[in-house]
């Protein structure tokens, strides 16, 4: 028996069957009700965020926040609405402070990389000395580590000298 396709009922009926137009949840030609998107539960009515402001930006302000958003698997509204409801509640921290933070976020970063691509060079050097043969660029990647290292106590340092408490 063929199956015809009812678009405007939603459901697929076959040819002898009659054609419902109830559609309620116990109709049992109905589209299934589980979704596969996940949601998220429903805020309580005192909770739920009523006011939606807007800002404008330029395309590589907006490029940053869609590429930020995404790295803290967030939707655009839903940081957006984080990052300035905890900027409100933070008023103690100056521009200054922010861009320190700033700055010192993305140096952790700057050096996360070049220890990450140091340890790689020192797997290579052990790499080439366990096969018993030279290795010759091994004093450069040693004073890659002590370049690093020092960096990693200059940013320590800074860092303890920005958080520490004023008085």
């Amino acid at each position: 028996m063929p199956i015809l396709r009812d678009a405007a009922k939603a459901g697929s009926h076959h040819e002898s069957e009659e054609q419902h137009t109830c559609h309620t949840p116990s109709c049992t030609h109905t589209t299934p009700t589980t979704s596969h998107a996940r949601q998220r539960e429903r805020l309580l009515a005192e909770k739920k965020r009523m006011h939606q402001p807007s800002c404008r930006m330029n395309d590589d302000e907006f490029q940053l926040l869609t590429h930020a958003a995404s790295a803290c698997r967030m939707s655009i509204a839903g940081f957006l609405a984080h990052t300035a409801l905890k900027a409100a509640r933070d008023l103690d921290h100056t521009e200054a402070e922010v861009a320190t933070h700033r700055d010192m976020v993305r140096e952790l970063f700057a050096l996360r990389r070049a220890l990450g691509q140091i340890g790689n060079n020192l797997n290579q050097v052990a790499t080439v000395l366990n096969s018993g043969t030279d290795a010759p660029h091994v004093k450069a990647v040693l004073d890659a580590v002590q370049r690093t290292a020092e960096r990693v106590d200059d940013f320590t340092q800074r860092y303890v000298e920005t958080e520490a408490p004023a008085g």
